[in-house]
């Protein structure tokens, strides 16, 4: 399905919802621990909906109410089975933990979007470990790419990941405390840690024994460990709430989101420093945030590092267009191995629209004070370019026709809707 867009402003009060990086860990960790947990307030999407059927394999049974599921596991599966996690990234590196404890061969697949996603790093420091990883033929060998199959348990031992994506190293966390003996891990390149602190951060509410090195480049993790049933509630996606911030920066206007959690480890919180480095006012009240951009959008130049923040690229690419001079948003090289190679894409979409814009190899650099022209653009089968392009089209001269707008049903499929209570129309 495709959308086109007019240009206007955006601003008003929106309540935002819930984190899929918590929402997945959460359904996992349950999984993996047994009993019965009560997961409120969680994200219903694409992803999520992949990973709830996930563990459905795994011999959970989620019962749905109004504003929580209620997670129950007695058993683990005792036949081989595959796990299908459509595009669901997190679900895939995440859900190794579970295969590696279930016993019996896990095979996982996922839409052709995934099965292009690189994963032999996570796979061989499986392998070092003490597990039995197969390829798609079922030979014992490490591919690079899905589907592949992953037989259990870890013995334990050391490894080392280079973690280009933090998704490596959260799974192999979650699979290590349940190896045979102590888990060693070596970690010689990092990505993302503020999504590895998620991770940390659920280990520590459950009580998992670690020890872990200031800069995460060494984790030790004693065997023989599980999770234990919770009750947890998961607050607002600051990575959806971005969009929204964006909208206000470029619109100079004022948007408050709310449902949000202050405290949380979620990386993207961090846009808000950059926007606020850029001429942005941020408040925060408890749980909302408002965002007042400058007078007319007219936002401030600077360098950004966003090594800790990859999906803030696209629309912060798309932010960067409106200010007065050069932004360099670097440092990022793993956006390009993500559902797209993001640093490509978003080059590709906003120079067919007149931005002036360099791509470097884990970069992009814009020139701002160049308006918009509008036109037709591709979503890439990409929630987050869709999304950032849905923002762009705020200070397009003319309509902006966005093609392919499905995917956001992947982490935002209410994201649309919520944009256009937001929505004033302004002929630029």
């Amino acid at each position: 399905m495709d959308i086109t867009l007019a240009a206007g402003k955006a601003s008003g009060h929106i309540h935002i919802p819930a984190s899929k990086s918590q929402t997945i860990r959460a359904l996992l960790i349950a999984t993996m621990a047994g009993g019965t947990s009560v997961i409120r307030n969680p994200l219903y999407s694409a992803d999520t909906e992949a990973c709830m059927k996930a563990c459905g394999q795994f011999g959970a049974q989620l019962v749905h109410e109004e504003g929580k599921i209620t997670l129950s596991r007695t058993a683990l599966p005792s036949k081989p089975f595959t796990v299908d996690c459509a595009n669901s990234g997190t679900t895939l590196y995440l859900a190794v933990g579970l295969a590696a404890s279930a016993g019996v061969p896990v095979t996982f697949t996922g839409d052709n979007q995934l099965c292009a996603r690189p994963v032999g790093a996570l796979l061989s420091s499986l392998a070092d470990l003490g597990a039995t990883v197969l390829d798609a033929d079922r030979k014992p060998n490490i591919p690079d790419t899905p589907p592949f199959t992953i037989i259990g348990p870890l013995q334990g031992g050391r490894t080392s990941i280079i973690s280009t994506t933090s998704q490596y190293l959260s799974g192999l966390l979650l699979a290590a405390l349940t190896s045979t003996d102590t888990v060693h891990i070596d970690v010689p390149l990092l990505h993302e840690k503020p999504y590895v602190g998620i991770t940390m951060s659920w280990l520590d509410k459950q009580g998992i024994q670690y020890t872990a090195a200031q800069d995460l480049s060494r984790f030790e993790v004693p065997g023989k460990q599980r999770f234990s049933p919770f009750d947890t509630y998961i607050s607002g996606d600051f990575s959806s709430a971005s969009f929204f911030f964006c909208a206000a920066a470029i619109s100079g206007t004022a948007i408050t989101v709310a449902g949000l959690d202050k405290d949380d480890p979620q990386g993207d919180k961090h846009i808000l420093d950059i926007l606020e480095a850029m001429g942005c006012n941020i408040v925060w009240n408890g749980p909302a945030v408002t965002v007042t951009g400058p007078v007319g959008g007219r936002l401030k130049s600077g360098s950004f590092d966003l090594n800790t923040m990859p999906d803030a690229l696209p629309v912060l690419a798309v932010t960067a267009c409106f200010a007065d001079g050069r932004v360099i948003l670097g440092n990022v090289p793993q956006a390009r191995i993500k559902e797209t190679d993001r640093i490509a894409v978003m080059y590709e979409n906003l120079a067919s629209l007149g931005a002036r814009i360099e791509e470097r190899e884990d970069a992009l650099v814009i020139e701002g004070g160049t308006s918009l022209t509008g036109g037709v653009v591709s979503g890439h089968g990409d929630h987050r370019i869709i999304m950032a392009m849905a923002i762009a089209s705020l200070r397009c001269r003319t309509p902006l026709t966005i093609e392919g707008i499905d995917a956001v049903s992947v982490t935002f499929p209410t994201f649309f809707p919520l944009l256009s209570t937001l929505f004033t129309p302004e002929a630029l």
